[in-house]
């Protein structure tokens, strides 16, 4: 295929419902008579705020919900939607703040519309889910005492899980997925999309880092499932005040479960710091409280620790390099896929100039401080 070809049907997989239309699937495929529906940001999916018009004999009942459209490219992959949505549900019944998901009218969790498009048929996979009260921590003020509950959050996703168990796990083996840590190499095959400069220098200096220090090391860290993607628009907080009458942010909702996969604990500490330095005034220190916060619950083994500067790193050269990308098959869709390169790449170049050495010192003194009760 050509990068014409394939750029015209990337852009073609992402849903292009209007605001009537998915009105109408809420209505017909879910049974409920909407009163409001207004579309959100996504990166490759589509989705649409819906409140829905209530019964009077139906109180305290939810009436904000979310839509998900799935691409036409996910939506080949029901098993896996379906696994991720039994995850979202359990981790609901364990006391994350998950949101629910809504069945059908034919008491289904998911619903595949075939779309006619004219010169061919779409199919796209729909859910609808609840809407989560609260605002993203990129909106919100971030502190050390977050950025450790964040830490301790992705443990405890990552060790609650160990127990989830369902007939069609094996989907989450996604061994080619462009988003899982261990394939930061295939990377390689996107970064025409920087052109020859000093961006496209960095990544390329972090992926053959990757492949000499990390990938010999991949069967010495322990494997579990991964959210993969708890970033500063997916963990919403809401503010409530202190004895000393500050404001103290906690963590209302947890958002979209849709790059979840088999990898490993480091990872996904890795990229809970990555995320967590892109809105930060002080993003070098961000690593420690997140890192404190995640061996509370999952203490790193060396080898673990060893990695997690090169893991940080590649995590922004993943964001960085597919965000360029992305924004070549959906210009339009330009200033949210472009949230993460408006301070990725000066963190990246910064921790690449400073070393490993330095930064890991920085990182692990800060995770040291919390042992005695003392964090900086």
């Amino acid at each position: 295929m050509s990068s014409r070809d394939d750029q015209r049907s990337h852009s073609l997989a992402k849903p292009t419902f209007s605001e009537a239309q998915a009105c109408a699937v809420v209505e017909s495929v879910f049974g409920f008579k909407v009163s409001k529906i207004q579309p959100l940001p996504s990166y490759d999916d589509q989705n649409f705020h819906v409140c829905i018009s209530r019964a009077t004999d139906t109180p305290g009942a939810p009436t904000d919900y979310v839509l998900k459209i799935s691409n036409t490219e996910s939506s080949k992959t029901p098993d896996l939607i379906e696994v991720q949505s039994h995850i979202i549900l359990f981790l609901q019944a364990a006391g994350f703040p998950t949101a629910s998901v809504c069945r059908t009218q034919g008491d289904n969790i998911t619903s595949l519309l075939s779309v006619d498009s004219g010169s061919e048929t779409k199919n796209y996979l729909v859910r609808l889910l609840t809407y989560l009260p609260g605002r993203p921590i990129a909106e919100s003020p971030v502190s050390p005492q977050l950025l450790y509950e964040v830490g301790r959050l992705a443990a405890k996703l990552d060790k609650t899980l160990e127990k989830f168990q369902h007939p069609k796990l094996r989907c989450l083996h996604r061994e080619n997925f462009i988003w899982n840590l261990k394939n930061v190499p295939l990377l390689e095959n996107y970064l025409c999309a920087l052109g020859p400069d000093q961006n496209r220098a960095i990544v390329e200096k972090v992926v053959q880092l990757f492949k000499d220090d990390v990938m010999t090391k991949l069967r010495h860290f322990r494997e579990c499932i991964n959210h993969g993607d708890l970033n500063d628009h997916n963990i919403l907080v809401e503010a409530s005040e202190s004895t000393l009458g500050d404001a103290v942010y906690r963590v209302s909702g947890i958002l979209d479960f849709d790059d979840m996969s088999y990898g490993y604990y480091v990872f996904e500490v890795a990229i809970t710091i990555m995320y967590m330095m892109i809105e930060s005034k002080t993003p070098l220190q961000v690593g420690g409280h997140v890192l404190a916060g995640f061996e509370s619950i999952i203490p790193l083994t060396p080898t673990e620790r060893g990695a997690l500067f090169l893991l940080v790193c590649s995590r922004f050269c993943q964001s960085l390099v597919l965000a360029a990308h992305s924004c070549q098959l959906q210009p339009e869709n330009k200033e949210y896929i472009m949230i993460t390169a408006k301070t990725g790449w000066k963190h990246l170049q910064q921790m690449f100039d400073m070393g490993q050495k330095a930064v890991e010192e920085i990182w692990f003194d800060i995770a040291k401080s919390y042992e005695s009760g003392i964090s900086t």
